[in-house]
């Protein structure tokens, strides 16, 4: 079937450079960023410290360096270990680079259905420094907000200052990968730089919500920065004349921070509307930014993996995250009306099977 629009749900990082980003990379400024004089990527950083509330910043490539280079710095020794949650990003999709490429232990910690960990739980995981003889040692904790994996469930403020006053207390530093921190400030109506106050690093993605074409920023104090510099370089990220990707950037900050709000309203009517069909169900109360996951019941004669193929002939791409279960996520390219689309093409493919006995 031959569709006239592709419909793209598969991630936040699907979108495309936008006609204004393109005439801002096409203009930029640029120069040679590894030797700091590439006044566009110098903007773009001063510009994240500022709505981060943090002293410097240093664009990266990607949030999977972003974090990667953040618990380095942080765990310079090798053998240290990084208290996170069981069902982070990092611990899970990041290809375990701490531990090979960082010599950090990973200390994986259960993550409840809302992103958050138990505090409780975060403490008693810190190792008892009275039996470093055998323990590795805890220098760092990690959080994740929003927090993909659980729906892009938000931090609260509340609770992050909380787990930062632990981390002081044990004399542990705070990181926190905020790929979609945008989302999570636009969802709770909270400033960014408040919600990651306690942190002593972030990691913010600039390719997922804001719908730049490439790269990621990571923000902390000016020593964090200028180590964290020196290890982008010897991972290779330094990237010369990065002031191109850099424009965009600073228009997708310029242009789409206040889109977020209309990504989430679309993002719970189709919850909304998923709900509503025979043989779906969604926690709609859990859909508080951009990312929706919706379950097949058992009795249906589809799939995750043959609903997506019966979508994509209809110009519609989603990602099945297992047999039973999809995820979509909602971008500032995707609108109200794609969504009714997507809404009545998938009723369509339920019914079908059930009229149909399973075929199509």
């Amino acid at each position: 079937m031959v569709t006239a629009k592709t419909i793209d749900l598969r991630s936040d990082t699907v979108t495309k450079p936008t006609e204004s980003m393109r005439q801002a990379m096409s203009k930029a400024e640029v120069d040679d960023d590894v030797l700091i004089y590439d006044p566009t990527a110098r903007q773009l950083e001063n510009e994240m410290a500022r709505i981060t509330g943090k002293e410097a910043a240093l664009f990266v490539p990607s949030g999977t360096m972003g974090n990667l280079i953040s618990v380095l710095v942080h765990c310079e020794i090798r053998g240290s270990e990084v208290i996170l949650g069981d069902n982070s990003h990092i611990h899970i999709y990041e290809n375990g680079g701490i531990s090979t490429i960082g010599g950090v232990h990973p200390r994986p910690v259960k993550n409840n259905k809302d992103g958050t960990i138990d505090i409780g739980l975060i403490e008693s995981a810190i190792r008892n420094p009275d039996f470093e003889i055998c323990y590795p040692k805890t220098r760092l904790i990690c959080l994740e907000n929003s927090h993909a994996n659980s729906g892009g469930r938000c931090l609260s403020v509340e609770y992050t200052d909380e787990v930062g006053a632990l981390a002081k207390k044990h004399g542990l530093k705070l990181h926190i990968d905020g790929a979609r921190i945008f989302n999570a400030s636009a969802a709770l109506n909270v400033p960014v730089h408040r919600l990651v106050q306690a942190a002593d690093s972030v990691s913010v993605c600039l390719s997922k919500g804001l719908g730049a074409p490439v790269g990621s920023v990571i923000v902390g104090t000016k020593s964090f920065i200028a180590r964290a510099r020196i290890l982008r370089k010897t991972l290779g990220g330094g990237m010369r004349q990065v002031g191109i990707l850099c424009a965009a950037a600073l228009v997708a900050l310029q242009e789409n921070v206040q889109k977020l709000e209309t990504d989430h309203k679309n993002a719970k009517a189709l919850a909304d509307g998923l709900n509503k069909i025979k043989g779906l169900s969604v926690d709609v109360d859990s859909v508080e930014t951009n990312i929706v996951y919706f379950d097949i019941s058992d009795g249906s004669h589809i799939t995750a993996m043959k609903l997506g193929k019966i979508l994509e002939e209809h110009g519609i791409l989603l990602m099945p995250d297992s047999s039973s279960r999809v995820r979509i996520v909602i971008h500032h390219q995707v609108s109200a009306s794609d969504l009714q689309y997507t809404l009545s093409c998938i009723k369509q493919a339920m019914t079908g099977v059930a009229d149909e006995n399973g075929s199509n």
